[in-house]
């Protein structure tokens, strides 16, 4: 008697016991039949959105680098000399295109040609009509010309003394390994906006291949109607010596609370040709390892 008492409070325990988890895989039984069915339904998910996000840190403490600091800079100021004389004997298409990331969302593109002229300046002319499905913003040619003028070389060797510069370790991109350097102005201007953020400088060429940061100036705001304020821009290897932007992209935000929208910025440069205006006083670059444009 004891003993069938005994075993039924024991079987009653372990139903109690049991009953939970019973419970619990009938759910998740359910809950994955109804996420099948509905993937019948609507058929396969799109993967989730990529994120790049890039991170500065406040107070890097890698070990130095292999070549010393000083000589590293002193080497991409030079560098940029050259790149931008270079640069200026190019002329290209430009494309500019602004994106709504919401859905309905449109864009706008602008297509243009940048060129030089024989008096030494860069300008701009659009060279195709413009194609805009905006949907929720309203931008045209004027708002973005003020982002077309943002420097593009400025830690050239008359420009480095604006700046201080701290080595933030190393890091691979692509098929570069590059030096991490934080720079920041040391004494903000009204008329001048100066860069702050990071360079990534090519190990190899001690050229600078990637800037991203924004620009200032004792004046608030970032000097145009558009959002964006961190700008990413890339450089691309051209006759395996000199290292040209060919890429910016800016991602931000416009609007407040349920009307905040994401915005994104795109200018991307192609169709490079000689312009035929090559100073002879141009020098030669040392040349580069040889490799694909990144």
């Amino acid at each position: 008697m004891f003993a069938a008492s005994k075993l039924s409070r024991m079987n009653s325990a372990k139903m109690r016991t049991l009953f939970p988890a019973l419970a619990l895989a009938a759910f998740c039984a359910l809950a994955v039949a109804s996420s099948r069915a509905q993937d019948t339904n609507q058929g396969p998910m799109a993967p989730p959105p990529k994120f790049e996000v890039h991170r500065m840190p406040s107070v890097p403490h890698p070990g130095p680098p292999p070549v010393p600091e000083q000589q590293i800079i002193q080497k991409f100021a030079a560098k940029e000399d050259v790149a931008k004389r270079v640069y200026d004997t190019y002329d290209f298409t430009q494309t500019i295109r602004i994106e709504e990331l919401a859905d309905p969302g449109g864009k706008i593109t602008i297509t243009g040609e940048s060129y030089v002229k024989p008096d030494g300046q860069r300008y701009w002319r659009r060279s195709k009509p413009i194609e805009s499905t905006l949907k929720l913003t309203s931008y045209t040619l004027e708002d973005v010309r003020p982002v077309l003028s943002l420097p593009l070389f400025f830690l050239t060797s008359d420009q480095v003394g604006n700046y201080d510069f701290l080595y933030a370790g190393q890091q691979k991109l692509d098929e570069l390994n590059t030096y991490i350097f934080q720079v920041k102005p040391k004494l903000l201007r009204r008329t001048q906006r100066l860069f702050e953020g990071v360079v990534y400088v090519d190990d190899q060429d001690l050229a600078i291949v990637e800037t991203y940061g924004k620009f200032v100036s004792e004046l608030a705001g970032n000097g145009t109607d558009l959002p964006f304020s961190m700008f990413e821009t890339y450089r691309e290897n051209f006759q395996d010596k000199y290292w040209l932007p060919t890429y910016t992209s800016s991602d931000d935000y416009t609007g407040s609370g349920d009307l905040e929208l994401h915005l994104r910025l795109v200018i991307r440069d192609t169709d490079f040709k000689p312009n035929g205006l090559e100073s002879p006083q141009t020098p030669a670059a040392e040349p580069a390892a040889s490799r694909p444009p990144q």
